[in-house]
This record gives structure tokens, sequence and C-alpha cells, in this order.
């Protein structure tokens, strides 16, 4: 079966220093996948690459059961095709409420000249009740997004990603700064939308990784180091030496 998001032999140089060192390997079609590293491993960088803010030196990567090349498209185009990125600052309108939040990520898949005039139909607030209720926000559709909790505004903008229905999801740190019952809740959440989507969270909490319970794909100065399930990755000689720093 032919991969979702196919990353082939990419390097990215920054002033002479490389942040992508011939990194190549491949995402399913509905995978849950982690991606951790130390600072400086190139987890950053990968998600710029992929999503159009940074051009590669080298390397190709391609997308969808078409092989979309993903290097000659802008980033809008990218989102287009189907690749939404969540950063680990949640980023919405925080005087507008959960419902109009969501209805202007529905707004967003319609023509610049057509968004002045829509309005929402029952069709389309339906669909935002449904996408509140799918991340755990079902019954604040009319509370103002900036006195959510900052794990709410976490699946609030999940939502608004899921409104333009990608089929791959990259998402930052979603852990950082939740309680655990919101931890509990977003670790569910993502081994949910990982059934019908790939789904990469970029993650430093080992513990949340652990949770997750998928394929960890562990980088190093820019390169794919190891790869396997947690308990295989954190047992590698190489990576206790160049990550978790004991040996």
């Amino acid at each position: 079966m032919t991969a979702l998001l196919e990353v082939s032999g990419v390097s990215v140089t920054f002033d002479g220093f490389r942040a992508i060192n011939n990194l190549s390997f491949s995402i399913g079609h509905a995978e849950l996948r982690a991606i951790i590293g130390p600072n400086g491993a190139g987890k950053t960088t990968f998600m710029d690459i992929v999503t159009g803010k940074t051009r590669p030196d080298l390397g190709a990567i391609t997308f969808g059961a078409r092989a979309i090349c993903l290097l000659g498209l802008n980033e809008a185009r990218i989102a287009q095709v189907g690749i939404g990125r969540k950063f680990q600052r949640p980023t919405v309108f925080e005087d507008q409420t959960v419902q109009d939040n969501l209805i202007l990520a529905l707004k967003a898949s319609r023509s610049p000249w057509r968004v002045l005039l829509w309005k929402p139909k029952a069709s389309d607030l339906a669909r935002v009740q449904d996408l509140a209720t799918e991340v755990g926000l079902g019954d604040q559709l009319q509370r103002k997004s900036g006195d959510l909790s900052h794990g709410q505004k976490q699946w609030l903008e999940i939502a608004m990603l899921l409104a333009q229905e990608p089929r791959l999801l990259l998402v930052d740190e979603p852990a950082a700064g939740m309680t655990p019952a919101e931890r509990e809740q977003t670790t569910s959440l993502l081994v949910d939308l990982a059934r019908t989507r790939a789904v990469v969270v970029v993650e430093h909490d080992m513990e949340f990784v652990r949770r997750l319970n998928c394929r960890v794909t562990v980088l190093h100065e820019g390169a794919v180091l190891a790869e396997g399930s947690l308990e295989h990755v954190t047992r590698d000689p190489q990576v206790i030496r160049v990550y978790l720093g004991r040996g």
C-alpha cells in the first residue's frame, strides 16, 4: 500500500547549518505517528517543509494517492490538498464564540469574494455542532473562545482544522500546558482522529507519547535515528546516548 506522505532524501541548510540531513520516511493514510528528538533535531523544520513554509535544498516530498509533489506548492495550496497544521500555541479568535470560530473555519474553504456574502445554512450549523462535539466542545458553542481553558482552545483549533477535512494533521506539542484530565482527553481525541486520517504529533513529553501507543520516529541532527514502538526506540543505544542522556 502506498504511503500518504513520502519524504525522500530531503536536506535543508540555514547559514551553513544543516537542519535537515537526507531525511527519508513515510506516513500511512490512517496512521498515528509521534516524532520526538532533542532540541535542534529538525522536528519543526520538517513540519515547515511539509507545509511549504521552508523550501528544501534537495529531495522530494509527495502526498496522496496521486503522489502530488508538495515542493512546487505554496502554503495555501498545500492546505487545500489536505494538510493541516496546529502550532503549539492555539490561535483562535478570542473575542468570538466557539461557534463563530468554527463558522469562520468553514468559510475559509470558500472563495474570498463569496465569504463576504456567505451566511451559514442549517447544514453548516449542523456541521459546526458535529465538529465541536468531536473535540469535546459540543456544549460550549456560545461561549467566548477567550474564556476557554488552554486545553479547550487547543481542541477548538483542532476542530477548526478539521473543518477543512485534512487527510494529514500535523500537531505540535498538544499536551503542553494541559491539566491531566485535558491530556487524557487529548490522547483519546488524537487516537480517534487517526482512525480516518494521518495524524503526526511532535512532542517532548515521553509519557504523553507512551499513552498514544503509536509508531515513533526519533530525529537527530536532521535525520531519522530510530523508528518503531516507544519501547523499542527507548532501548536503542544511540537514542539513549543522544536523546535520553544516559548510557
